[in-house]
């Protein structure tokens, strides 16, 4: 399953050609799914629209961990997490809006370091039409510096399957956060109770990742096979 890069829901209705371009499938994606931003809910949903109706995608992701200056100054991305009502609004404007196509939802375990929070709201995604959550286990304020907190992902998962009504089950949770090896990967769908993991850097890192993953092994891969990987890419 592979995401497109983050497009503004502003934009994509402003027309934004280079916006829209991120949203196009390479003909090798076999589950594409297209990551809008926004922070209004009518907006989101026209957007989700539109992607549903003029582009040939899976699935469409709402970002709402985007630590960005320029995107939490507009209340958009990880701001979203200091204000659970709008995100609520916005996530039921978005999969309200799409008739065939799942939303997910994409975000951080809180905005600063002072209070986690995704543990309370998350078990409601659902009822907001959520069908999948992915859980970057840092703070907006964390960016990317200090480990991935994954027992709070795994805190976030038992919360998830706890609230779930009787004889129903709870959206599928994803991790997100520091899997650069085969082992990283089973270790957390093991332990933290995610259904699969999400690969960022370790996937730039590593781009054969994928492969050690599937075939559940370590790949020396020799430096000849490395410059064709970096060629083809």
């Amino acid at each position: 399953i592979t995401v497109g890069e983050m497009a503004m829901a502003t934009n994509l209705l402003q027309g934004q050609r280079s916006e829209w371009a991120l949203l196009k499938r390479h003909s090798s994606e076999k589950c594409f799914g297209a990551q809008i931003c926004g922070q209004f809910a009518d907006s989101v949903a026209r957007a989700c629209q539109l992607i549903e109706e003029n582009t040939d995608v899976d699935f469409i992701d709402l970002n709402c961990g985007c630590p960005i200056d320029l995107v939490c100054n507009a209340g958009a991305g990880a701001a979203m997490l200091r204000r659970p009502k709008r995100m609520e609004t916005v996530i039921r404007a978005g999969a309200g809006a799409l008739r065939r196509l799942p939303f997910t939802v994409k975000t951080r375990t809180g905005f600063d370091d002072k209070l986690n929070v995704t543990h309370t709201i998350a078990p409601r995604f659902k009822l907001y039409g959520a069908a999948a959550l992915t859980l970057h286990g840092r703070t907006r304020q964390q960016r990317y510096s200090r480990p991935a907190d994954w027992s709070y992902v795994a805190k976030t998962a038992a919360a998830m399957r706890d609230e779930a009504a009787a004889g129903d089950e709870a959206i599928p949770l994803v991790g997100n956060g520091d899997v650069y090896t085969f082992d990283d990967y089973y270790r957390h769908v093991e332990q933290h109770g995610v259904a699969t993991c999400m690969l960022a850097r370790g996937m730039l890192i590593k781009p054969w990742l994928a492969t050690e993953i599937k075939e559940r092994r370590h790949w020396d891969i020799s430096g000849s096979e490395r410059f064709e990987l970096l060629r083809k890419f």
